[in-house]
C-alpha cells in the first residue's frame, strides 16, 4: 500500500460507518495509516530545534502546509541560521566518537550554511 495516499488525495475519505462499503472502509483505513505514518516521518526527520515551534495537527497534509508557511518566512532562515551559527561555534571534540565523525558533521553544518546564504 502506498504511503502517500493522503499526500495525493486533496481531502479525507469519509467516516467508516456501518453502512460503508468493504470498498470504503479499507480506502479509509488505508488513508488512515498512511496519514499516521507521514506525520510520523515528518515529524521525526524534522530538526530538533525547530519542532517546539510547529502547530499539532491530526493530518499530514495541513502539517506540510504549515511547514511550507513557516519555511517560507525570514523569521525560519534566521533561526535556522542562529541555530547552525551556534552549533558551529560552540561545538567541541570530547573523544566520545571518531575524529572523522566530528569533521563530518562540522563540514555538514558549514555547508548547511552555505546553502542559506553565509559564506
Amino acid at each position: 500500500m502506498a504511503l502517500d495516499i493522503v499526500i495525493l488525495i486533496n481531502e479525507e475519505p469519509a467516516a467508516i460507518t456501518d453502512e460503508s462499503s468493504e470498498d470504503e472502509k479499507a480506502h479509509y483505513l488505508a488513508w488512515e495509516r498512511s496519514n499516521r505514518l507521514s506525520l510520523n516521518l515528518m515529524r521525526m526527520t524534522m530538526a530538533d530545534n525547530i519542532k517546539p515551534s510547529m502547530p499539532k495537527t491530526k493530518k499530514a497534509r495541513e502539517f506540510m502546509l504549515k511547514i511550507k508557511e513557516c519555511s517560507q518566512s525570514d523569521l525560519a532562515d534566521k533561526s535556522i541560521v542562529g541555530s547552525l551559527m551556534g552549533e558551529l561555534t560552540t561545538k567541541r571534540f570530547d573523544w566520545s566518537q571518531p575524529i572523522h565523525d566530528h569533521v563530518t558533521h562540522m563540514s555538514n553544518l558549514a555547508a548547511k550554511l552555505k546553502t542559506l546564504g553565509m559564506d
